[in-house]
């Protein structure tokens, strides 16, 4: 059983795997056609439980967390190799499972590793689903739109850039808002969703964002001192790394070349402060508004253009034979599938049953 309470009709189980032993929530016909979830930074397979359950009949859901998250085992993410960690443990549950071929979609964190999953493993994905994802090209320390770091070893980027107040109220389990905006639960209801939104399940929510594994080698991950601005660099333990563009940008190409080429679903907020043009995540951003002193200008280190980064590489993959479509949700934040659930469900069921 989760520690987190399952809606009814969501299945909680520990899968052993070859690789790790994974905590996987699951609903729907078990002989039904599988979609797997992938979820994002700061939260689990939780985040999708409403999402799974308004699966048309004859689909069946899966959402495992991923390594360095929720209830699967402790195990450490090896940043230098990007998103290959979580690629292979996906890859590997799967083949546990029995399933071949499955529909995927990933959220924010989880749409960069689906990028890495398809160029990996494209013939194992029916259709893929990307809800506000990163970068193809990683998260900080790139601009353009084909992804050129900023400085050659990534600084801007990776674990020393993650709000150190806002680690410590993780690490604490804080659920209070005394902390202001370094509190967790602050921090999910300012930019996982555009206020004054609420999530019916927030206590579930904010538990789920509070079971990522917290630590020098885990979450945010290690850093180095970098002569570039703005003095960090990525390490090469946890998930912030691992979505640096120092580790993960390489992976663009093979994405890009894969086939055969699954259809593309991309959901977005137009009010979505995370992944954005101008990410308030983003150290070029920061930079750009003052927050961040000595900022070296607009040509050296501008805000990452995610959101256009993003939409380049599916044209790039549109004109290899590929097809996206992309959707825009006004007044809307960095959680779609939550924030606006019926229009989500109508351009996510029928993505997924056109290719049926």
């Amino acid at each position: 059983m989760s520690k987190i309470p399952t809606l009814p009709g969501v299945t909680s189980t520990m899968v052993q795997t070859p690789r790790l032993h994974m905590h996987v929530l699951s609903s729907g016909p078990t002989d039904g056609t599988p979609v797997l979830f992938i979820h994002g930074n700061a939260s689990s397979a939780t985040f999708w439980e409403e999402t799974m359950l308004a699966l048309p009949a004859g689909f069946r859901a899966i959402a495992p967390d991923l390594r360095g998250y929720g209830e699967t085992e402790d195990a450490l993410i090896d940043a230098t190799r990007g998103c290959g960690d979580w690629v292979d443990d996906l890859l590997a549950l799967l083949d546990t499972l029995g399933i071949d071929r499955c529909h995927a979609a990933g959220h924010s964190l989880g749409g960069v590793v689906l990028f890495n999953l398809i160029a990996a493993a494209p013939q194992r994905i029916i259709t893929a689903t990307l809800v506000a994802p990163g970068s193809p090209y990683g998260f900080g320390g790139c601009k353009g739109l084909n992804g050129e770091l900023c400085w050659p070893d990534g600084a801007g980027s990776g674990g020393g850039t993650v709000n150190q107040a806002f680690v410590e109220r993780m690490a604490a389990g804080d659920t209070t808002e005394e902390a202001g905006p370094a509190a967790p639960r602050v921090v999910m209801n300012t930019y996982y969703w555009k206020p004054p939104f609420r999530p019916a399940r927030e206590e579930a929510l904010l538990a789920s964002m509070l079971s990522e594994k917290i630590g020098p080698q885990r979450y945010p991950g290690d850093f180095k001192v970098s002569p570039n601005w703005p003095g960090i660099a990525p390490g090469v333990w946890g998930p912030i790394n691992a979505i640096s563009p120092l580790y993960v940008g390489d992976s663009v190409t093979r994405f890009i070349a894969a086939q055969p080429k699954p259809p593309i679903l991309w959901v977005r907020g137009a009010d979505d402060q995370i992944v954005s043009d101008m990410s308030l995540f983003d150290v070029g951003t920061l930079g750009q508004l003052g927050v961040l002193p000595d900022w070296p200008g607009a040509e050296a280190h501008p805000p990452q253009p995610m959101v256009s980064q993003t939409r380049a590489v599916l044209e790039r993959y549109a004109a290899d034979g590929g097809q996206f479509r992309e959707v825009l949700f006004e007044n809307c934040g960095h959680t779609p599938y939550l924030e606006y659930p019926e229009q989500f469900n109508q351009a996510f069921h029928a993505h997924l049953q056109q290719a049926g």
